[in-house]
């Protein structure tokens, strides 16, 4: 396609180059309907971090003093006094909800049970004793035999826990589609 391009000679001197007046009307109308488009795109995306910081918010209501600290990278972290450590992790396209705590005890109190059991309750909405009893399922099957460090399956959720002289780490998730 070859585009008409007229040569004129002004009174003073100068050459003056005009290009079809139509293929600037087009480019100038692309230009603005791809503009409209991409701004319509992006103003109609939901924001993924909505739920999940509801969810923490629910948590915050149900447990008491539980305390929401930073967002960072998708996981959201606790603070509660029965727990060292404590996140929330939210669900995005190659990962899903989990959740994680940890104590500086090996043997972990039924405060700490209570906590991990509720926050996996409220997340998974499963009923509150069947969490509290595949987490402590999962750290009383440590032993120098299976390993300190165990991936176990429990009422749909998947427990993962690691015993160690510092302490206990617990993490919950439900795996992706179920």
């Amino acid at each position: 396609m070859t585009h008409r391009t007229s040569t004129y000679r002004t009174s003073n001197g100068t050459w003056l180059f005009r290009t079809s007046v139509l293929k600037s009307c087009l480019a100038a109308m692309g230009l603005a309907l791809s503009l409209t488009l991409g701004l319509a795109l992006t103003a109609a995306s939901p924001a993924r971090a909505d739920r999940c910081d509801d969810l923490a918010k629910d948590l915050a209501r149900q447990i008491p003093d539980l305390k929401i600290g930073k967002t960072v990278a998708g996981v959201i972290y606790l603070e509660h006094p029965a727990v060292t450590q404590a996140s929330l992790g939210c669900a995005s396209r190659n990962r899903s909800n989990d959740v994680f705590a940890s104590t500086d005890k090996k043997k972990p109190t039924d405060a700490y049970y209570d906590f991990i059991g509720t926050a996996a309750a409220l997340v998974f909405t499963i009923p509150k004793p069947d969490a509290v009893r595949g987490a402590k399922r999962c750290v009383s099957r440590t032993n120098i035999i299976r390993g300190y460090n165990l991936d176990s399956r429990y009422r749909k959720l998947d427990v993962h826990c690691t015993v160690a002289k510092t302490g206990v780490r617990i993490t919950m998730s439900r795996e992706k589609g179920v």
